[in-house]
């Protein structure tokens, strides 16, 4: 029968291990039986046996019958043999009283009988309870001056007759009821990984509002609790993902679409030379949008792949971020804005090229998401054990949702100004990635309406 539910399977193992175990116990037991406790019992019965001869023999007024009797009815079997060869039983009968005929010839001459200890090696459940003579103790004795030898064993049966019974009873009951145990256990167990497998169906399906109602303490909970987060950011993902083809359908449509347009005015021959390089300067343009989109994924797609990969060396901060004020100067006074800094001399130990891209994609945001006349400060601290980059402007700012949002990748804030706004929504992004390879931190400050600030820390060791 084939298995194919984890409940089955599980269910089946602990079964097999419970045989299993009962089987290795039952050895392990019958050859502890072989070794000390069938050697115990034989000297045991042997003491007894001796005692009783002797006691038959330093009183010769009792009657043998009535004292064999006597030893019979209280749990004992019993084989009296004369030096005539007569027989007489006493107590329970044995199931099988074959004694080859030399022992009794042996033990009327003096010799003791060990059959416990010689009784072939069988199981101790029918080598302990066989109820046969040879598994018996013949000693020597007389009385009244004439030789007997007298064979005798526990009546195992007389004692144990109500008791295997209970015994019996308590085994089955013991592993009905484990087996009973061993499914309801399975079943809690696997309960919550079907639901975890059913969830994972869910998410496949793309349904990320799941809600597992798995309240427990032990590993399969921590699961649920992780899987749960999994889900949530899974739905965070999926959101980026519809925002990233709204995003980049339109950031690529548009300048395509412009490009496309004054491609065919260029082909009108009617245009003066002037507006056609009018035309071709607003293609270049567009190109140059493209261009640095596609920069930027490949940039980002370097940084996954370069984790591991970076050229260290010492990277001087101040003279960075001087380059990068210097390198977007004509934008910055092309849209008005007040410029001020306080940069120290700092260094640390980084990617020089990744670095530059953290500072160049931070002023770039301050520039685009700055109003008219507006205004940027950068200041740089230094310390033993780290330096801070802290750049504010005091532009549109930004809302809790959006700043909770902003480091996710393709996330645009102010979708409706965004629009006419250059980007691609990787900046941010990029520059969280960097920092955290950089083992640094990078911290966000807003308000709707009156600016945004950005604080870089960087550690020196």
């Amino acid at each position: 029968m084939k298995m194919k539910s984890l409940y089955s399977k599980f269910a089946f193992i602990t079964i097999m291990i419970m045989i299993f175990s009962g089987i290795i116990s039952f050895l392990l037991s019958n050859a502890f039986y072989q070794i000390k406790l069938k050697q115990q019992n034989d000297e045991k019965i042997s003491y007894f046996a001796l005692e009783v001869a002797d006691f038959a023999s330093k009183h010769p007024l009792i009657s043998l019958q009535d004292y064999f009797k006597h030893i019979g009815a209280i749990g004992y079997q019993i084989l009296l043999v004369s030096e005539e060869g007569d027989k007489q039983y006493f107590g329970s009968p044995f199931r099988k009283k074959a004694l080859p005929e030399a022992i009794p010839k042996k033990v009327l001459r003096g010799e003791v009988y060990h059959g416990v200890r010689r009784f072939p090696h069988k199981t101790f459940v029918t080598g302990f309870f066989a109820n046969e003579l040879t598994n018996s103790i013949g000693v020597p004795f007389e009385y009244k001056n004439k030789k007997y030898a007298l064979f005798i064993r526990p009546d195992i049966k007389l004692m144990f007759n109500e008791m295997h019974i209970l015994f019996g009873w308590l085994l089955v009951i013991s592993i009905l009821l484990s087996i009973l145990l061993v499914l309801i256990s399975t079943k809690y167990l696997v309960k919550p990984i079907k639901k975890l497998n059913n969830a994972t169906k869910e998410i496949a399906e793309g349904n990320f509002s799941i809600k597992l109602d798995i309240d427990r303490k032990d590993e399969l909970g921590h699961l649920a609790v992780s899987f749960s987060t999994m889900a949530k950011k899974l739905a965070k993902v999926d959101i980026l993902r519809k925002d990233l083809i709204s995003n980049i359908t339109h950031d690529i449509q548009s300048p395509l679409t412009n490009i496309k347009g004054y491609l065919n005015l260029l082909e009108n021959n009617s245009n003066s030379q002037q507006k056609k390089q009018q035309y071709i300067q607003v293609v270049q343009s567009e190109v140059n949008r493209l261009s640095n989109m596609t920069k930027q994924l490949l940039l980002l797609s370097t940084i996954e792949s370069k984790k591991d990969l970076m050229e260290i060396s010492m990277v001087d901060i101040t003279g960075q971020l001087k380059s990068v004020i210097h390198q977007y100067q004509w934008s910055i006074l092309d849209k008005g804005i007040m410029m001020s800094y306080s940069l120290p001399d700092a260094s640390v130990k980084g990617d020089p090229a990744l670095l530059y891209s953290v500072w160049e994609n931070l002023l770039t945001n301050a520039i685009k998401y700055n109003r008219e006349n507006g205004e940027i400060d950068i200041e740089l601290f230094d310390s033993d054990l780290q330096i801070e980059v802290v750049m504010k402007d005091n532009g549109v700012g930004l809302d809790e949702e959006e700043r909770d949002r902003i480091f996710d990748r393709f996330y645009r804030a102010d979708a409706s100004r965004a629009r006419s706004v250059e980007g691609t929504g990787l900046g941010l992004s990029i520059v969280q990635s960097i920092v955290d390879m950089h083992r640094g931190e990078i911290e966000v400050t807003s308000q709707k309406g009156q600016g945004t600030t950005f604080k870089v820390v960087l550690p020196k060791i």
